[in-house]
């Protein structure tokens, strides 16, 4: 109660922030009659005047009055938007590295150009982050004008690009792009082996659009590249087969809210049985016990034209939050290849993790991050903890006059869908337009053949009828039109009401459903009312949705029972509504959970992939590659004489024997021990080690393996050595990195089951994390030394040997796709063939399996 007084007298935090740019707002209004009277020619000399005066230490915020009028007017006279002020201080907000919640129609499209513009000025490039390619194509088009006749440069980043056209792209003043891409070039980046093919450059200024689909509902899987694994696919045929033979709740039972299947005791023997295992659970079997589960889920979790729809032979996810195909994205852990078995189409091999990152550790990397949306207040708290993002509430320029009525909830689904099709029918009578929702592909074509069994004109936009996408969102608000979307109308679109519409009360939105976040129905609802338009919206539920099903308490069910409704009649209770409010905050704690867990575990991975990447990027960069080499060199060999000697032992207990044989196999060094303990060297240089100490003995063995690596580096060349010393380096992390994110999945596996014997698992992950990656940083030094004083330098390799680019694929959390965005290619041998054991004819020393033949 107090609060609430204090916040009537002066104003929430919000309110005075507001308060605080209004003086910054005046003073862009002050300019812009200045500004008005320049050529063209003369908003680009400005756009160079403001980097020479940054050049000259002049701060950013000195600049942004006469910049943002300087955009305004460049926006004017281009696509003819001018701001509005409510615009000045969304972009203010963005360039200060807040969040903006804007609601729908406000132009939040518009307000990015302003600290784009501003925030481009550096010379480092400032990336604009959208949540598809449609709608970062649509605005690098729309906006690109702005910038240009500003002087500065635009680019956008697709899926199909590749690596010149990205790093044009990139070198660009504005990027757009999505989440995903930006992050997976990252990771691919991080996979090069030369600087010339990296493109995504310096992480200075990034602008999040729908920033709570990105950063929170997009947060809860990572993003994965992963390589094919070497494994037979019969065996997802073998165990789809055995499935449909299961029984539900006999051989297995469903925990549909926390998306697992198990399988009981009765259905492990069965399983057992129809497989020709003896014991599932043997070690031997863990691999098949785990597809069985994988084989499980695709066919009661996963369902066709929901979670994923087959197309041209393939299966092709369906994203949860935009209701748009990823073509080419495949779930991992061999769930894609169950599905596949499942649906009678090809089966593709499982792929193995290569580079992972999360979402919050991504885009943590900006020197600074804004973002906008229409629903991010309600999240603050957790944009807070997570990346330091304030939340600005920015008011509407005109105000908001929307009607949302009440939900009405039905018994059934078919009860629901006939008085869905009886409103929209009433509605299209008298002209007005009604956008309808869906959550599935499935239901949007079950509600589509309902409404022509009536004679309803309409149009379908999902995933499967994705082409006109413009063409209907444009048509959306148009007089007796009706539209049934999934989640692909629900953000990102800008619905304009035709004529005579108003008069009817505007766009009508229809909700077919709740979706587990109470933000993507406010994106549905946002389409209508924008800029002061009339509209309104309405859901209808049934007791048969998966989120009352699933989350919803057992009371609604008894309060039906109490009302006693029949048939058709909806229920219009303060207790149902309730409910389904607690049930979709219930499922938003459950996600915020999986979010954090998530961070937690990657934030132990985070610190080793920077230190591994960073290490690539020295090496990548050609600096001081032999003094890196030679750190190795010492580091080794001091671990060796650690092991043999020991600073503890007595001169006595020294293992010499085995010193001078390790010598030999990590250095490649002619040493011999003679009977009186002389270690001699390459036939000449010798040393008593009974009477040395031990550093007289490292001082010596320093001394001969450098004069050793001398005599290497004039036999081969300065520059061949440290075209030896990149490659070998950068192979042998990579490879050990590959592995090291393979046994920290593991680990991470089965981390949890620490709890039974009271202790901390995150902490357990952490302290045996850090001692694998040591063991890992130690393995890398032995085997980089090891390789290049064994190498031998072939006089001609063949053309069929020469290292290939790396062939992997894309993941969103579960998800993965073709990294190259190419097709296929056949390369033919021209060269004898190489057996994948015999020795690699590069020189390396290694298998042809483990080095050119990977």
């Amino acid at each position: 109660m107090l609060t609430g007084i204090v916040r009537k007298v002066i104003g929430s935090k919000n309110d005075r922030e507001l308060r605080r740019i209004r003086p910054l707002v005046d003073c862009v209004n002050k300019f812009e009659p200045r500004v008005q009277t320049l050529t063209a020619e003369q908003m680009v000399a400005k756009t160079g005047e403001f980097r020479e005066r940054l050049q000259r230490g002049e701060p950013l915020d000195d600049l942004l009055p006469e910049a943002f009028a300087l955009a305004r007017e460049a926006a004017r006279r281009t696509i003819n938007m001018r701001h509005f002020d409510v615009q000045i201080v969304g972009g203010i907000v963005l360039h200060e590295g807040k969040i903006a919640e804007m609601k729908t129609g406000e132009g939040k499209t518009l307000v990015a150009t302003l600290a784009a513009y501003l925030n481009s000025l550096s010379g480092k490039g400032v990336h604009v982050v959208t949540v598809n390619d449609y709608l970062a194509r649509r605005d690098s088009e729309w906006m690109g004008p702005v910038y240009r006749y500003l002087g500065l440069t635009v680019g956008v980043i697709q899926n199909q690009m590749g690596d010149v056209e990205r790093q044009q792209a990139y070198r660009s003043d504005v990027a757009y792009g999505t989440n995903n891409e930006f992050g997976f070039d990252y990771l691919r980046d991080n996979m090069k082996f030369s600087l010339d093919h990296c493109v995504q450059g310096e992480l200075h200024y990034g602008i999040v659009d729908e920033v709570d689909s990105i950063l929170i509902d997009e947060a809860r899987t990572p993003l994965i590249i992963s390589g094919p694994a070497e494994e037979s696919t019969d065996k997802y045929s073998k165990i789809d087969r055995v499935i449909p033979r299961l029984k539900p709740e006999r051989d297995y039972q469903v925990d549909e809210k926390y998306r697992t299947v198990t399988l009981t005791e009765e259905g492990v023997v069965k399983a057992e049985d129809l497989l020709g295992v003896n014991n599932l659970y043997d070690l031997s079997n863990i691999d098949t016990l785990h597809h069985i589960n994988q084989a499980l889920k695709a066919h009661t979790l996963f369902k066709c034209d929901v979670d994923y729809m087959v197309k041209d032979g393939e299966v092709i996810i369906v994203d949860e939050f935009t209701g748009r195909l990823m073509p080419g994205r495949r779930y991992s852990d061999g769930l894609h290849q169950a599905l596949e078995a499942k649906e009678k189409v090809k089966v593709a091999n499982e792929n193995q993790t290569l580079a992972t990152i999360t979402f919050q550790n991504y885009f943590r990397m900006y020197d600074k991050l804004a973002g906008m949306t229409g629903t991010a207040d309600t999240e603050a708290a957790e944009f807070h903890k997570i990346y330091g993002l304030e939340v600005m509430v920015i008011p509407t320029n005109k105000p908001l006059i929307r009607t949302t009525y009440p939900d009405v909830v039905y018994r059934t689904e078919g009860e629901k869908f006939r008085a869905v099709v009886e409103e929209i029918v009433e509605l299209n009578e008298v002209g007005r337009p009604v956008l309808v929702g869906t959550i599935s592909i499935e239901k949007s074509e079950l509600l589509s053949s309902m409404l022509r069994k009536r004679g309803v004109d309409h149009h379908v936009l999902n995933a499967k009828h994705h082409e006109k996408e413009a063409e209907i969102v444009a048509q959306a608000g148009q007089k007796g039109t009706v539209t049934i979307a999934t989640n692909m109308a629900g953000r990102g679109t800008d619905i304009i009401l035709g004529k005579g519409v108003t008069d009817l009360e505007g766009l009508h939105i229809l909700g077919t459903e709740r979706h587990e976040s109470r933000r993507i129905d406010n994106q549905l609802r946002g389409r209508a009312g924008r800029q002061g338009d009339p509209g309104s919206s309405r859901f209808y539920l049934s007791l048969e949705d998966d989120l009352l099903r699933i989350f919803g308490s057992d009371r609604i069910s008894g309060i039906m029972e109490k009302l006693g409704m029949e048939d058709g009649q909806p229920i219009e209770n303060r207790l149902v509504t309730k409910a389904i409010e607690n049930a979709q905050r219930r499922v938003e704690a459950h996600n915020f959970e999986i979010r954090k867990q998530l961070l937690e575990y990657d934030d132990v991975l985070n610190k080793q992939r920077e230190v591994i990447y960073a290490q690539r990027r020295q090496i990548l960069e050609g600096r001081e590659t032999k003094e890196m080499f030679f750190e190795m060199v010492g580091d080794v060999l001091d671990g060796l004489m650690e092991q043999f000697l020991g600073r503890d032992r007595h001169p006595q207990d020294w293992d010499l024997q085995g010193l001078t044989e390790a010598l030999q196999r990590q250095f490649s060094l002619d040493a011999k021990l003679d009977g009186s303990e002389n270690l001699i060297l390459a036939g000449r240089a010798a040393k008593h080690l009974g009477e040395s100490t031990l550093t007289e003995i490292r001082d010596f063995l320093c001394t001969a393996i450098s004069s050793h690596y001398e005599d290497r580096e004039r036999e081969f060349g300065p520059d061949l050595m440290r075209y030896l010393e990149n490659r070998f380096m950068l192979e042998v992390i990579d490879n050990l990195w590959k592995d090291h994110l393979l046994n920290m999945d593991y680990l991470k596996e089965g981390i949890g089951l620490r709890g039974y014997a009271q202790k901390n698992p995150l902490n357990e992950y952490k302290k045996e994390g850090f001692d694998m990656f040591m063991a890992m940083v130690e393995r890398a030094k032995e085997e980089i030394v090891e390789y290049l004083f064994k190498v031998k330098v072939a006089k001609e390799i063949p053309a069929a040997q020469e290292v290939a680019a790396p062939r992997y694929h894309e993941h969103r959390g579960e998800a993965a796709g073709d990294g190259n965005g190419s097709g296929p290619k056949t390369i033919r041998r021209e060269g004898p063939k190489v057996g994948r054991n015999e020795p690699c004819p590069c020189g390396s020393g290694k298998k042809y399996k483990k080095c050119c033949g990977q």
